[in-house]
């Protein structure tokens, strides 16, 4: 048998724990008779199975007869690319010729004789959205990793328009959350700030550990220490537990540790480390060297006043580092954070 772990970015992989409550969420209003959202942004920390999360939920209603779903890349044309796909769809593209539109000039399609060209490409969508909903259909469009760009911008400003004008259209997308909170700043685009965030905490700790029982043979004890060690972190369950797999029969749990601490360090923590400011590197440093979770005594540690402590708690918070659900504490998220941290104080 095949190792059924993987940590290859985005791939949904063989062993794959669903979030089902979230994911219930978003298709059952989608798939709602008069949906009260047509739109989601799913949010989290690297690695915490944004995409796959984004693909099953396109793959359960691709599967079904009344959904088109487009997956568009982020870096190009969005509203370009998207006329062009919907274009190339054979059922879509009779319905648009029987429709007589031609698009030949935005370089879609040839030109349909005594039609009159769309020279717009917002129209152009606009039009394809009509024969959509004519033919008792839905549109969902899935984008990965969003920035603050100008092609995610403009399309964003299009699809404002495109719900208000009560077409079908759906819209699905990930990325980091302080992307997600630049792109709502935008002055056109502040009706983000109402759209839903779905933003990815850990894995269920029993749903993690009974995966590894099943597929070790473990008992309770040794599955709890793997799962203690991913912490749930989606990443880091499929990182340990290939690893475990491939030295199953010649190595301990602790022999692999520092190969498993490699691959954290290099596939994500050395990237959320390089967007870190100097005062995040030092609130971190700080709870790492010396193990501390009481705020007061952190933020002392450091010389901090209250206030700015709890802006760099907040963006840490945000970006995925720390946990501040009990009340005067923060501990970290990330499994074997800490011990990532004192390498870099060191190096």
């Amino acid at each position: 048998m095949n190792n059924p772990f993987t940590f290859d970015f985005g791939k949904k992989p063989l062993q794959f724990i669903s979030r089902i409550s979230q994911t219930n969420e978003i298709l059952e209003n989608f798939n709602a008779e008069n949906p009260s959202r047509q739109i989601y942004m799913i949010t989290g920390v690297r690695g915490v199975g944004k995409t796959v999360m984004m693909t099953e939920i396109a793959g359960k209603l691709k599967d079904m007869e009344e959904w088109i779903v487009v997956e568009l890349n982020s870096t190009r044309d969005l509203l370009q690319s998207l006329a062009a796909k919907l274009y190339s769809l054979p059922d879509m593209y009779a319905h648009f010729v029987q429709a007589r539109l031609d698009f030949s000039i935005l370089g879609i399609g040839m030109s349909v004789e005594n039609a009159t060209p769309i020279t717009d490409i917002e129209s152009a969508v606009e039009l394809m959205l009509e024969e959509i909903m004519k033919k008792r259909k839905r549109l969902l469009v899935t984008i990965d990793e969003i920035t603050n760009c100008e092609y995610v911008r403009v399309f964003a400003a299009s699809f404002q328009i495109f719900i208000r004008q009560r077409y079908p259209f759906f819209l699905l997308m990930t990325g980091l959350y302080d992307n997600i909170y630049n792109l709502q700043n935008e002055d056109s685009l502040t009706f983000l700030y109402r759209a839903p965030k779905m933003v990815l905490e850990p894995l269920n700790y029993t749903a993690v550990r009974k995966q590894y029982m099943d597929i070790f043979g473990l008992d309770m004890d040794a599955a709890d220490r793997m799962t203690e060690l991913t912490k749930c972190y989606p990443f880091a369950f499929q990182v340990l537990g290939y690893l475990y797999w491939e030295n199953r029969d010649n190595k301990t749990l602790d022999d692999i540790l520092p190969e498993y601490d490699q691959y954290l360090e290099e596939y994500v923590y050395s990237k959320i480390w390089s967007e870190f400011s100097e005062l995040d590197k030092k609130v971190v440093f700080e709870m790492a060297k010396n193990g501390e979770t009481k705020v007061k005594n952190i933020r002392e540690n450091l010389g901090m006043k209250s206030e700015l402590f709890s802006i760099y708690r907040e963006r840490l918070k945000r970006k995925g580092i720390l946990d501040t659900r009990t009340y005067g504490e923060v501990s970290f998220i990330l499994p074997r954070f800490a011990e990532f941290a004192l390498t870099c104080m060191y190096r």
